[in-house]
């Protein structure tokens, strides 16, 4: 018993919610390996550090000797997921969805063991599906159910549409489970709804219902808003590694736990054993160090997670300006250009006005010297360094 309670520790770790506690410890009891499912459409190829968190619970299953089945949603995929959208979503097209489904493998087996991963795609099952079966399948659910979840009853009570091939996304998400015969499927705290219609639609076909794992959304580098592309707070599993440890070490010293939580390997023995030492004074940049050197590790190699570290020591503690950057040629139709526009149109500032703000507050430097003055200007012929802040680099040429 005791080592069914260790087990359940790994499990519920980082974890939201376990839906049902007591169904799991019966099929761990079972003494078998249980059938993991999680899906993933294939609708954003770039994968981030805030999307590898279900994958890192699906990586602890699998060394807890459980069966791993990541499901590429190549065919929901093709109707859109419409979870926490207020419009009706686009549809991608088939050769999309297997691009970005390529993409996925490529990305995910940095995480999860290759041997021991079952890949599968629903377009498998749904595609042999007729009408006849899909209209027996939704005969299964009622409308009101469905607008049991928030964003359809959002929609539905601020009068906007809602296409009824977007009542078929979660039923098909079900489906899988009951033809995958899923013991425990994961998912994000957004997606509940749709693994709670699993479960209901495995009791309509009689097999025992999934038990549902949900994990939170991880929040970006302003420790604020949930890791995203598009707002810039984001790490990106697929960056160089000199720039993973930068993002890394500039997490603050309280979201860095949160961060261990939900991404680290570490044992819990181990966490614990790092907060006790910080509580009596051990510096957190130390366990920052640790903790970056074990992603860049993940997602590059050991060597690359040295050099990030010796390139970070140098950068940051002596000045010294990194031998890799992004390349910039830079037109000046006048024979010059200024500083404030080269900054931008390299894009280590989003405006103008961000440029003359870092500049005033002394955040600007060209080959290593402090930019003080806004109107400066770079001639024709002339190739510079420019640096915001401690991490963003670029070398910049006029033409």
């Amino acid at each position: 018993m005791s080592q069914i309670n260790e087990t359940l520790q790994i499990i519920k770790r980082g974890c939201e919610e376990l839906l049902v506690e007591q169904e799991l410890l019966d099929k761990l009891a079972l003494n078998r390996p249980l059938r993991i499912k999680a899906g993933f459409d294939p609708t954003a190829p770039d994968l981030h550090l805030g999307h590898t968190v279900l994958i890192n619970k699906l990586r602890q299953f699998q060394d807890l000797g459980h069966e791993v089945m990541f499901l590429i949603g190549d065919f929901t995929g093709m109707i859109g997921d419409p979870t926490g959208k207020n419009i009706t979503r686009k549809p991608l097209t088939r050769d999309q969805v297997l691009e970005n489904a390529k993409s996925y493998e490529q990305q995910v087996f940095k995480i999860l063991d290759p041997e021991k991963t079952f890949v599968m795609f629903n377009s498998s099952w749904m595609g042999e599906m007729s009408a006849a079966d899909l209209i027996g399948l939704a005969a299964k659910h009622t409308v009101a159910r469905m607008l049991e979840r928030d964003d359809f009853h959002k929609r539905y009570t601020a009068g906007q549409p809602i296409a009824i091939h977007e009542f078929l996304y979660p039923l098909i998400q079900g489906y899988d489970s009951v033809v995958m015969k899923a013991d425990v499927e994961l998912g994000g705290t957004d997606q509940k709804f749709n693994l709670l219609v699993g479960r209901e639609l495995q009791k309509h076909y009689g097999q025992s219902p999934q038990v549902v794992l949900t994990m939170p959304i991880l929040e970006g580098l302003d420790g604020i808003n949930k890791m995203s592309k598009s707002l810039g707070n984001y790490i990106g599993i697929n960056e160089p590694p000199t720039e993973m440890f930068g993002k890394l070490m500039s997490v603050s010293d309280e979201l860095m736990w949160r961060y261990i939580e939900l991404l680290s390997f570490e044992p819990l023995s181990v966490v614990a054993q790092w907060k006790k030492e910080v509580g009596a004074g051990r510096n957190p940049r130390d366990i920052k160090v640790m903790f970056a050197q074990e992603i860049i590790a993940r997602f590059h190699d050991k060597p690359a997670a040295l050099q990030a570290l010796t390139d970070f020591e140098a950068r940051f503690r002596e000045g010294a300006i990194p031998d890799e950057m992004p390349e910039f040629s830079l037109m000046a139709e006048s024979g010059a250009l200024s500083v404030v526009q080269a900054l931008k149109l390299a894009g280590l500032t989003a405006s103008t006005s961000e440029a003359i703000r870092m500049i005033q507050q002394g955040g600007i430097k060209a080959n290593g010297e402090k930019v003080g003055d806004k109107g400066c200007v770079l001639t024709k012929g002339e190739t510079v360094v420019l640096q915001v802040g401690k991490r963003k680099f670029a070398r910049v040429k006029i033409v």
